[in-house]
Parts: C-alpha cells; structure tokens; sequence
C-alpha cells in the first residue's frame, strides 16, 4: 500500500496531520478510523458469505438436473 512512499514523505504526511487535527484529536480520528474499517471488513465478508451460497445452491440445482 505504501510502497512508493519513503520516510520523509510519511513524516510529512504525519506532521500535516498533527498541524491539521491537532494532537488531541489523532486517537479519535484513528479510533473512529478503525471502527470503519471493522464495519467494512464485516460488511465485506457478509457478501461474500451470500454470494459463495447462493453459488452453492446454484451449481446444486444445475448438478441435481437430469437431462
């Protein structure tokens, strides 16, 4: 994901952030950004959850037929 950014680019983005937000507000800000990210995770694997069974019921039914 980061693999073209170096240390001094990263700094950078750190430093723009503390001026930004401030430091009193980052644990928040990575709270909530964890929170969304788990609430994603999740929402991801419930899809694939249903599509991988709703696959299986379909090769169930094409297997099951007789031509």
């Amino acid at each position: 994901m980061f693999e073209n950014l170096g240390g001094g680019e990263m700094l950078l983005i750190f430093l723009v952030i503390l001026i930004l937000f401030g430091p009193k507000k980052i644990p928040e800000l990575a709270t909530s950004l964890g929170k969304g990210l788990r609430k994603f995770r999740e929402a991801k694997d419930g899809l694939e959850d249903q599509l991988k069974t709703a696959m299986k019921e379909a090769y169930g039914g094409i297997t099951n037929c007789k031509i």
